[in-house]
Protein backbone atom coordinates (compact mmCIF):
# COMPACT_ATOMS: atom_id res chain seq x y z
CA UNK A 1 0.00 0.00 0.00
CA UNK A 2 0.91 3.65 -0.34
CA UNK A 3 1.18 4.97 3.22
CA UNK A 4 1.56 8.54 4.46
CA UNK A 5 2.70 9.05 8.06
CA UNK A 6 2.52 12.59 9.43
CA UNK A 7 4.98 12.92 12.25
CA UNK A 8 6.72 9.88 10.82
CA UNK A 9 10.11 10.80 12.27
CA UNK A 10 8.73 10.97 15.78
CA UNK A 11 8.75 8.19 18.36
CA UNK A 12 5.64 6.29 17.30
CA UNK A 13 5.95 7.35 13.66
CA UNK A 14 9.49 6.05 13.16
CA UNK A 15 8.61 2.69 14.73
CA UNK A 16 5.52 2.48 12.52
CA UNK A 17 7.47 3.46 9.38
CA UNK A 18 10.09 0.83 10.18
CA UNK A 19 7.43 -1.88 10.53
CA UNK A 20 5.60 -0.92 7.34
CA UNK A 21 8.75 -0.68 5.24
CA UNK A 22 9.90 -4.06 6.50
CA UNK A 23 6.57 -5.43 5.24
CA UNK A 24 7.11 -3.91 1.80
CA UNK A 25 4.76 -0.94 1.88
CA UNK A 26 5.64 2.32 0.14
CA UNK A 27 6.02 4.93 2.86
CA UNK A 28 6.10 8.72 2.82
CA UNK A 29 7.29 10.25 6.10
CA UNK A 30 5.90 13.78 6.43
CA UNK A 31 7.64 15.64 9.25
CA UNK A 32 9.01 19.11 9.93
CA UNK A 33 11.77 17.53 12.08
CA UNK A 34 11.16 20.02 14.90
CA UNK A 35 10.83 17.43 17.66
CA UNK A 36 13.81 16.42 19.75
CA UNK A 37 15.22 13.24 18.22
CA UNK A 38 13.34 13.50 14.90
CA UNK A 39 16.49 13.99 12.82
CA UNK A 40 18.12 11.06 14.61
CA UNK A 41 15.08 8.87 13.92
CA UNK A 42 15.12 9.87 10.25
CA UNK A 43 18.82 8.98 10.06
CA UNK A 44 18.03 5.62 11.68
CA UNK A 45 15.32 4.91 9.10
CA UNK A 46 17.81 5.69 6.32
CA UNK A 47 20.36 3.34 7.89
CA UNK A 48 17.75 0.57 8.09
CA UNK A 49 15.96 1.08 4.76
CA UNK A 50 18.22 3.15 2.54
CA UNK A 51 16.33 5.18 -0.05
CA UNK A 52 13.29 2.88 -0.21
CA UNK A 53 11.12 5.57 1.37
CA UNK A 54 10.47 9.30 1.02
CA UNK A 55 11.06 12.01 3.60
CA UNK A 56 9.07 15.19 3.07
CA UNK A 57 10.24 17.89 5.46
CA UNK A 58 7.07 19.95 5.75
CA UNK A 59 4.52 21.13 8.29
CA UNK A 60 0.90 19.97 8.70
CA UNK A 61 -0.09 23.64 8.73
CA UNK A 62 0.98 23.77 5.06
CA UNK A 63 -2.17 22.48 3.38
CA UNK A 64 -0.89 22.47 -0.20
CA UNK A 65 2.20 20.47 0.73
CA UNK A 66 0.03 18.06 2.68
CA UNK A 67 -2.45 17.72 -0.16
CA UNK A 68 0.34 16.80 -2.58
CA UNK A 69 1.74 14.27 -0.12
CA UNK A 70 -1.68 12.62 0.35
CA UNK A 71 -2.58 12.47 -3.34
CA UNK A 72 -1.82 8.76 -3.77
CA UNK A 73 -2.22 7.52 -0.19
CA UNK A 74 -4.20 4.39 0.62
CA UNK A 75 -3.67 4.87 4.36
CA UNK A 76 -2.82 8.02 6.31
CA UNK A 77 -1.55 7.73 9.87
CA UNK A 78 -1.90 11.18 11.41
CA UNK A 79 0.59 11.29 14.27
CA UNK A 80 2.03 14.82 13.88
CA UNK A 81 1.18 16.87 16.93
CA UNK A 82 2.17 19.39 19.53
CA UNK A 83 2.35 16.94 22.41
CA UNK A 84 2.80 18.75 25.73
CA UNK A 85 0.16 20.31 27.97
CA UNK A 86 2.71 22.74 29.41
CA UNK A 87 3.74 23.96 25.96
CA UNK A 88 0.09 24.44 25.00
CA UNK A 89 -0.45 26.69 28.00
CA UNK A 90 2.60 28.78 27.09
CA UNK A 91 1.70 29.11 23.40
CA UNK A 92 -1.95 28.18 22.77
CA UNK A 93 -2.05 29.59 19.22
CA UNK A 94 0.78 27.35 18.05
CA UNK A 95 -0.86 24.39 19.79
CA UNK A 96 -4.19 25.10 18.06
CA UNK A 97 -2.66 25.56 14.62
CA UNK A 98 -0.66 22.34 14.77
CA UNK A 99 -3.24 20.09 16.42
CA UNK A 100 -6.65 21.42 15.38
CA UNK A 101 -5.90 23.07 12.03
CA UNK A 102 -3.27 20.45 11.19
CA UNK A 103 -5.77 17.64 11.69
CA UNK A 104 -8.39 19.47 9.62
CA UNK A 105 -5.80 19.83 6.86
CA UNK A 106 -5.10 16.09 6.93
CA UNK A 107 -8.81 15.28 6.65
CA UNK A 108 -9.33 17.70 3.78
CA UNK A 109 -6.26 16.37 1.97
CA UNK A 110 -7.67 12.86 2.36
CA UNK A 111 -11.16 13.86 1.22
CA UNK A 112 -9.99 15.85 -1.78
CA UNK A 113 -7.64 13.11 -2.99
CA UNK A 114 -10.67 11.21 -4.27
CA UNK A 115 -9.16 7.92 -3.11
CA UNK A 116 -11.12 7.60 0.16
CA UNK A 117 -8.01 6.63 2.13
CA UNK A 118 -8.13 5.17 5.62
CA UNK A 119 -7.22 7.83 8.21
CA UNK A 120 -5.89 6.69 11.59
CA UNK A 121 -5.71 9.48 14.18
CA UNK A 122 -3.62 9.43 17.35
CA UNK A 123 -5.82 11.21 19.90
CA UNK A 124 -5.26 11.34 23.66
CA UNK A 125 -6.86 10.49 26.98
CA UNK A 126 -6.67 14.22 27.78
CA UNK A 127 -9.99 14.63 25.93
CA UNK A 128 -11.58 13.38 29.19
CA UNK A 129 -10.16 16.33 31.15
CA UNK A 130 -9.41 16.21 34.85
CA UNK A 131 -12.04 13.50 35.42
CA UNK A 132 -13.08 14.92 38.79
CA UNK A 133 -16.31 12.89 38.66
CA UNK A 134 -14.41 9.59 38.61
CA UNK A 135 -14.02 8.75 42.30
CA UNK A 136 -10.49 7.75 43.23
CA UNK A 137 -9.10 5.99 46.28
CA UNK A 138 -5.53 6.56 47.46
CA UNK A 139 -3.54 3.45 48.28
CA UNK A 140 -0.14 3.04 49.88
CA UNK A 141 1.72 3.21 46.55
CA UNK A 142 -0.84 4.24 43.94
CA UNK A 143 -4.30 5.55 43.14
CA UNK A 144 -7.20 3.40 41.94
CA UNK A 145 -10.70 3.98 40.58
CA UNK A 146 -13.64 3.27 42.86
CA UNK A 147 -16.10 2.47 40.08
CA UNK A 148 -14.10 1.58 36.95
CA UNK A 149 -12.37 -1.78 37.52
CA UNK A 150 -11.68 -2.13 33.78
CA UNK A 151 -10.60 1.48 33.28
CA UNK A 152 -12.24 4.41 31.54
CA UNK A 153 -14.54 3.50 28.61
CA UNK A 154 -15.12 5.46 25.41
CA UNK A 155 -18.54 6.50 26.76
CA UNK A 156 -17.01 8.59 29.55
CA UNK A 157 -18.02 12.27 29.09
CA UNK A 158 -15.63 14.42 27.10
CA UNK A 159 -14.23 17.44 28.93
CA UNK A 160 -11.49 19.24 27.05
CA UNK A 161 -9.10 20.66 29.65
CA UNK A 162 -6.09 22.85 28.78
CA UNK A 163 -5.34 24.21 25.30
CA UNK A 164 -3.80 20.84 24.44
CA UNK A 165 -6.96 18.97 25.43
CA UNK A 166 -9.04 21.42 23.39
CA UNK A 167 -6.89 21.19 20.25
CA UNK A 168 -6.55 17.41 20.33
CA UNK A 169 -10.23 17.06 21.19
CA UNK A 170 -11.13 19.25 18.22
CA UNK A 171 -9.15 16.95 15.96
CA UNK A 172 -10.70 13.90 17.63
CA UNK A 173 -14.24 15.09 16.87
CA UNK A 174 -13.43 16.24 13.33
CA UNK A 175 -11.97 12.82 12.53
CA UNK A 176 -15.12 11.12 13.85
CA UNK A 177 -17.39 13.45 11.90
CA UNK A 178 -15.60 13.03 8.57
CA UNK A 179 -16.63 9.36 8.76
CA UNK A 180 -20.26 10.35 9.38
CA UNK A 181 -20.56 13.24 6.93
CA UNK A 182 -18.18 12.29 4.12
CA UNK A 183 -17.92 8.51 4.52
CA UNK A 184 -14.16 8.74 5.01
CA UNK A 185 -12.96 5.56 6.76
CA UNK A 186 -11.44 7.13 9.86
CA UNK A 187 -10.42 5.63 13.21
CA UNK A 188 -9.69 7.52 16.44
CA UNK A 189 -7.35 6.06 19.06
CA UNK A 190 -7.45 7.88 22.41
CA UNK A 191 -4.03 6.86 23.56
CA UNK A 192 -2.72 6.56 27.08
CA UNK A 193 1.00 6.26 27.91
CA UNK A 194 2.92 4.79 24.95
CA UNK A 195 6.60 3.99 25.48
CA UNK A 196 9.45 2.20 23.72
CA UNK A 197 12.68 2.65 21.72
CA UNK A 198 13.28 5.78 19.60
CA UNK A 199 11.49 7.83 22.29
CA UNK A 200 13.41 10.95 23.27
CA UNK A 201 11.33 11.73 26.33
CA UNK A 202 11.49 15.10 28.08
CA UNK A 203 10.18 16.22 31.44
CA UNK A 204 6.71 17.25 30.24
CA UNK A 205 6.13 14.46 27.72
CA UNK A 206 7.14 10.81 27.47
CA UNK A 207 7.69 10.33 31.19
CA UNK A 208 8.75 6.66 31.19
CA UNK A 209 11.50 7.33 28.65
CA UNK A 210 12.44 10.59 30.37
CA UNK A 211 12.96 8.93 33.75
CA UNK A 212 15.05 6.18 32.16
CA UNK A 213 17.16 8.59 30.11
CA UNK A 214 17.68 10.91 33.08
CA UNK A 215 18.59 8.04 35.41
CA UNK A 216 21.08 6.52 32.96
CA UNK A 217 22.71 9.84 32.01
CA UNK A 218 22.73 11.33 35.51
CA UNK A 219 20.33 14.18 34.84
CA UNK A 220 18.20 15.61 37.66
CA UNK A 221 14.72 14.18 38.09
CA UNK A 222 11.80 16.09 39.59
CA UNK A 223 8.67 14.30 40.78
CA UNK A 224 5.56 16.45 40.63
CA UNK A 225 2.86 15.54 43.12
CA UNK A 226 3.31 12.48 45.29
CA UNK A 227 4.58 10.09 42.60
CA UNK A 228 1.63 7.75 43.09
CA UNK A 229 -0.15 8.90 39.92
CA UNK A 230 -1.07 5.91 37.78
CA UNK A 231 -0.99 5.40 34.01
CA UNK A 232 -1.50 2.24 31.98
CA UNK A 233 1.65 1.89 29.92
CA UNK A 234 1.60 0.39 26.42
CA UNK A 235 4.65 -0.82 24.50
CA UNK A 236 4.89 0.83 21.09
CA UNK A 237 4.93 -2.43 19.10
CA UNK A 238 1.61 -3.39 20.69
CA UNK A 239 0.16 -0.05 19.59
CA UNK A 240 1.36 -0.63 16.03
CA UNK A 241 -0.25 -4.07 16.09
CA UNK A 242 -3.53 -2.34 16.92
CA UNK A 243 -3.11 0.23 14.15
CA UNK A 244 -2.67 -2.59 11.67
CA UNK A 245 -5.64 -4.52 13.05
CA UNK A 246 -7.79 -1.43 12.49
CA UNK A 247 -6.62 -1.10 8.88
CA UNK A 248 -7.13 -4.82 8.22
CA UNK A 249 -10.61 -4.64 9.76
CA UNK A 250 -11.62 -1.23 8.53
CA UNK A 251 -15.12 -2.51 7.79
CA UNK A 252 -15.50 -2.78 11.59
CA UNK A 253 -13.24 0.07 12.72
CA UNK A 254 -14.37 2.86 10.37
CA UNK A 255 -16.00 5.71 12.27
CA UNK A 256 -15.09 4.19 15.64
CA UNK A 257 -13.25 5.54 18.69
CA UNK A 258 -11.08 3.29 20.84
CA UNK A 259 -9.46 3.94 24.20
CA UNK A 260 -5.96 2.55 24.00
CA UNK A 261 -3.43 1.78 26.70
CA UNK A 262 -1.91 -1.12 28.52
CA UNK A 263 -5.14 -1.68 30.45
CA UNK A 264 -5.48 -2.59 34.14
CA UNK A 265 -2.81 -5.31 33.86
CA UNK A 266 -0.16 -2.72 32.92
CA UNK A 267 -0.99 0.10 35.31
CA UNK A 268 2.13 1.75 36.71
CA UNK A 269 2.58 4.44 39.35
CA UNK A 270 4.91 7.06 37.92
CA UNK A 271 7.49 6.97 40.69
CA UNK A 272 6.41 4.91 43.70
CA UNK A 273 6.46 1.84 41.40
CA UNK A 274 8.69 2.86 38.49
CA UNK A 275 11.37 4.29 40.81
CA UNK A 276 12.17 0.95 42.51
CA UNK A 277 12.15 -0.80 39.11
CA UNK A 278 14.77 1.66 37.83
CA UNK A 279 16.83 1.37 41.00
CA UNK A 280 16.96 -2.40 40.51
CA UNK A 281 18.03 -2.04 36.88
CA UNK A 282 20.70 0.54 37.73
CA UNK A 283 21.84 -1.22 40.88
CA UNK A 284 21.61 1.96 42.96
CA UNK A 285 19.12 4.33 44.49
CA UNK A 286 18.02 7.33 42.42
CA UNK A 287 17.90 10.75 44.03
CA UNK A 288 14.98 12.95 43.01
CA UNK A 289 13.62 16.41 43.79
CA UNK A 290 9.99 16.98 44.72
CA UNK A 291 7.60 19.67 43.56
CA UNK A 292 3.89 20.45 43.70
CA UNK A 293 1.22 18.94 41.48
CA UNK A 294 1.00 20.32 37.95
CA UNK A 295 -2.35 21.72 36.75
CA UNK A 296 -4.59 19.11 35.14
CA UNK A 297 -2.46 16.15 36.21
CA UNK A 298 -4.87 13.22 36.57
CA UNK A 299 -4.38 11.11 39.71
CA UNK A 300 -5.02 8.07 37.56
CA UNK A 301 -5.81 7.19 34.00
CA UNK A 302 -6.31 3.59 32.93
CA UNK A 303 -7.99 2.85 29.61
CA UNK A 304 -10.80 0.34 29.29
CA UNK A 305 -9.48 -1.54 26.27
CA UNK A 306 -12.29 -4.09 25.99
CA UNK A 307 -13.80 -2.47 22.89
CA UNK A 308 -10.55 -2.90 20.96
CA UNK A 309 -10.25 -6.43 22.31
CA UNK A 310 -13.75 -7.38 21.23
CA UNK A 311 -13.95 -5.62 17.86
CA UNK A 312 -10.33 -5.91 16.66
CA UNK A 313 -9.17 -9.04 18.50
CA UNK A 314 -6.25 -7.21 20.10
CA UNK A 315 -4.56 -7.35 23.46
CA UNK A 316 -1.24 -5.95 24.69
CA UNK A 317 1.50 -8.57 24.63
CA UNK A 318 4.28 -6.74 26.50
CA UNK A 319 3.99 -6.59 30.29
CA UNK A 320 5.19 -3.48 32.04
CA UNK A 321 8.25 -5.09 33.68
CA UNK A 322 9.46 -6.48 30.36
CA UNK A 323 8.85 -3.19 28.57
CA UNK A 324 10.69 -1.10 31.14
CA UNK A 325 13.63 -3.50 31.02
CA UNK A 326 13.75 -3.44 27.20
CA UNK A 327 13.59 0.36 27.08
CA UNK A 328 16.32 0.59 29.73
CA UNK A 329 18.54 -1.70 27.63
CA UNK A 330 17.89 0.44 24.53
CA UNK A 331 18.77 3.66 26.39
CA UNK A 332 22.00 2.13 27.74
CA UNK A 333 22.97 0.79 24.32
CA UNK A 334 22.29 4.16 22.68
CA UNK A 335 23.58 6.47 25.40
CA UNK A 336 25.51 8.68 22.91
CA UNK A 337 22.14 9.71 21.37
CA UNK A 338 21.29 11.56 24.58
CA UNK A 339 24.50 13.55 24.92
Amino acid sequence: MNVLITGGAGFIGSNLAHRLMAEGHKVIVYDNLSRLGAEKNAAWLHSEHGDRWTLLQADVRDFEALRRAAADADVIYHLASQVAVTTSVQDPRHDFEVNALGTFNVLEAARLSGRNPIVVYASTNKVYGGMEEAAVVEGEASYAYCEYPYGIPETYPLDFHSPYGCSKGTGDQYVRDYARIYGLPTVVFRQSCIYGPRQFGVEDQGWVAWFLIAAVTGRPITIYGDGKQVRDVLWVDDLIDLYQRAVDRIDVAAGQVYNVGGGPENRLAVWSELGPMLATLLGREIQVARNQWRPGDQRIFVADIRKAEQELDWRPKTRREEGVRRLYEWVVANKPLFG
